[in-house]
């Protein structure tokens, strides 16, 4: 645990949505540490915002223990590139799904793409999430809120609605919420609202899918080291990022893959309907 970076860090920022390879440090997602045990053997995965940071960090994690991953991004093709290139060097497949989920179209079209690709799917990891930060209110702009309402929530419930013709009783959807779900941050009033959303609706659709033997559950994360971070907020609060926390630092991606492993896996199998935090020592609520 020590050894991760712990701030401040030096200045730095990136235009929205970030490039993983341009961070320094560059985020671990566990492409050098983590080791499966096959309990995701054979399972098909479609993660969304997979490029980089946690997404990444799950994937390389599904495909050590088994997976083969769908990954859904928007346009960071080269970090994509290395996402696919760690899945495949596990020895499993992958495929690459740029696009934009604010789009209606795209939701229901990696769905589509990953079934038709690997027949059916396993587990649904809905992760990809837009935010920007704001000073006031009135700083927020009308299609900032409405952008950010269809990214992080409106296109979990699309993509839900998609995949759940395609998952058997067994299967497992798992949502990134946030820290912010309970404690929002009011410089990220936006994002923070539909983190809270997330582990509503979460909490909802596992007793709706409880009957089909499908669970659903999501993860609140604290604050991860990812490209989201250097592309979305101004270089003090990047300087400090995490020190505010009782470790003292931001986590890393690969420290927060092994819940997500937990809840796809049939280890998991009677947790639904829950919200865990990965959070550096901060509770939820």
């Amino acid at each position: 645990m020590n050894h991760y970076p712990k701030p401040p860090f030096n200045p730095q920022q990136q235009p929205v949505p970030g490039d993983q390879r341009k961070m320094d440090p560059m985020p671990d997602c566990g492409e050098q540490s983590y080791k499966g045990s096959g309990r995701l053997a054979n399972k098909i995965a479609l993660i969304t915002g997979a490029d980089s940071g946690i997404g990444r960090a799950v994937a390389i994690a599904f495909a050590r223990e088994g997976a083969d991953v769908a990954v859904s991004y928007l346009d960071e093709h080269e970090d994509a590139k290395e996402t696919a290139r760690w899945v495949e060097a596990a020895g499993r497949q992958c495929l690459l799904l740029p696009g934009d989920l604010g789009d209606a179209a795209q939701c229901t079209a990696i769905v589509n793409d990953t079934v038709e690709k690997f027949g059916r799917i396993d587990v649904l990891v809905n992760n990809a999430a837009f935010q920007m930060t704001y000073k006031s209110l009135e700083d927020i702009p009308d299609e900032d809120w409405v952008k950010t309402f269809n990214v992080n929530i409106t296109a979990i419930f699309r993509i839900c609605k998609a995949a759940l013709p395609h998952m058997a009783q067994g299967s497992s959807i798992i949502n990134t919420s946030s820290v912010n779900s309970d404690m929002p941050n009011p410089t990220l009033l936006p994002y923070a609202a539909t983190k809270g959303a997330i582990a509503n609706f979460t909490a909802g659709l596992a007793q709706m899918l409880g009957e089909r033997g499908i669970r659903v559950n999501s993860v609140a994360p604290g604050p991860i080291w990812t490209p989201l971070i250097v592309s979305t907020m101004p270089e003090e609060s990047v300087k400090h990022f995490g020190g505010n926390t009782p470790l003292g630092r931001p986590g890393q991606p690969v420290e927060v893959a092994p819940i997500y492993v937990l809840l796809a896996s049939d280890e998991g199998s009677y947790i639904s309907g829950e919200r865990y935090g990965v959070t550096g020592g901060k509770p939820i609520l």
